[in-house]
């Protein structure tokens, strides 16, 4: 069925935040009003709120939430991962990439608009500032525009102020999730020259949330963000992401209540590029552009609204969907890519269930295959090497599961093990040379904490030569 949709001028020939001379054009968003602004506003003070408040919980003694890179160590949920945990490390990375690719596959760029720090930050709690000490977009703009009063200095100045002193706040918060809380308050709080590093690295942090927040703002997600490149090559057309209702929009014209028939209707207010952050025409179909943050949705309503016109002529829809009015579907694709998200977060989770307190490396020491004994038994001679990954000091001993076979320790053998530390210990095993039965076996060797078996380890005893 051929479809004629009146192509209106303007359609994708320029670049929003780009004039005709090939500079930036800065845009002066509208802020918007409406129910999903509403929800977007509760969503971001929960963020916000968790965002804030993570670095002062701990659960037996951990962080809820560390990176420390410096240090190798992770901490996810108050559970401690170090680098013996990397194999976790690999199948999270990619259940986390699949979950990206399937639900953007589902439902477009919706965590750019709704859950990316970039995008709340920005919207909700810089814009917001900006808005309360220069007022809305048409008075920033038209300020813009004329010779700056004394006034209008004040103001951005005190603008730029808060800007600085909230990126400060932002970026003390972002090195906590990485140094740890206690080792940001020393940096604070000591000497500056025995926190060389950890001032710069805060200071440089602070500049960079400033610039993004002051002056960058939308390229960030326009230009500098892979995820927006990423979402062109996942998207299809059954996809759902915010659309124009073409079909019922067009023809557009600006016109009163008393429409005409024939028209589309879409009013041609523009008041869906007003909204957008980026500064994009929803109009103009799916573009990279889009974070799907909804604000022209709740422009165009609220237009709508004001014309006695149905709602939601900008909704979330698959091109299917508004093309043909076929109901939105999971494809093929989308199930293929679920199927292997199952397997892989299946496999995660088994391991994470699995995962033991200790973690020991034992093998037999290289250049010594086995002693002869004047009391005759034979003797190989290992080396284990054991991480502690619990954030309590914990007892252990080993213990060989073979009746016939006994440890003795090189030096003083360990009781404990201290937290968050790998300890290494020498021993040998011995066994009666008449319990001997073949010149190469395998024999179990318990590692215990208390009463309790973390590990069951098979090492190989060299019996004869």
């Amino acid at each position: 069925m051929h479809i004629d949709v009146t192509i209106q001028p303007g359609f994708k020939d320029k670049i929003p935040t780009v004039d005709y001379k090939g500079k930036r054009k800065w845009l002066y968003v509208f802020q918007p009003k409406g129910k999903l602004y509403r929800m977007r506003s509760l969503f971001s003070l929960i963020y916000l709120a968790a965002f804030f408040t993570f670095p002062f919980i701990k659960v037996d003694g951990n962080p809820f939430f560390l990176l420390d890179l410096t240090k190798a160590k992770f901490i996810l949920f108050g559970k401690v991962f170090l680098p013996q945990d990397f194999i976790l490390f690999g199948i999270g990375m990619l259940v986390f990439l699949l979950f990206v690719i399937v639900f953007t596959l589902a439902f477009g760029r919706v965590f750019c608009g709704w859950a990316c720090p970039q995008t709340i930050f920005m919207e909700m709690v810089f814009r917001k500032i900006e808005y309360w000490i220069e007022g809305d977009a048409n008075k920033q703009r038209l300020q813009a525009r004329n010779t700056w009063t004394t006034e209008m200095y004040l103001r951005k100045t005190l603008k730029h102020i808060a800007f600085f002193l909230f990126s400060f706040l932002i970026a003390n918060t972002f090195l906590s999730y990485i140094i740890g809380l206690d080792a940001l308050k020393a940096i604070v709080t000591g000497n500056i020259s025995d926190h060389l590093v950890g001032f710069i690295s805060l200071l440089f942090f602070t500049t960079v949330f400033y610039l993004v927040y002051a002056f960058v703002r939308e390229i960030v997600c326009t230009v500098i963000c892979p995820y927006g490149r990423l979402q062109s090559v996942l998207l299809d057309k059954n996809s759902i992401s915010v659309a124009y209702d073409y079909l019922r929009g067009e023809p557009r014209g600006k016109r009163k209540k008393q429409a005409l028939e024939t028209a589309g209707d879409c009013i041609d207010c523009n008041m869906c590029v007003n909204v957008c952050p980026t500064g994009i025409d929803i109009r103009n179909g799916t573009q990279m552009e889009c974070i799907n943050c909804t604000a022209c949705i709740d422009a165009c309503n609220k237009m709508m609204e004001a014309v006695q016109k149905p709602l939601h002529l900008i909704k979330y829809a698959s091109e299917n969907n508004i093309a043909t009015g076929a109901k939105s579907r999971f494809t093929y694709r989308i199930k293929a890519y679920s199927a292997v998200l199952v397997v892989l977060a299946g496999i995660l989770v088994t391991l994470l269930v699995t995962r033991t307190m200790f973690d020991a490396t034992v093998l037999r020491v290289p250049g010594q295959i086995l002693q002869e004994n004047s009391d005759g038994t034979i003797s190989n001679l290992y080396r284990i090497k054991i991480v502690n990954k619990s954030n309590r000091k914990q007892p252990y001993h080993l213990q060989v599961m073979d009746g016939d076979a006994h440890i003795e320790f090189v030096g003083q053998a360990l009781d404990s093990l201290a937290p968050i530390a790998e300890t290494e210990e020498t021993f040998f095993i011995k066994i009666p040379v008449g319990k001997i039965a073949q010149r190469k076996q395998q024999l179990r060797m318990q590692i215990l904490s208390g009463k309790d078996i973390i590990q069951t380890k098979n090492v190989p005893f060299i019996g004869t030569y």
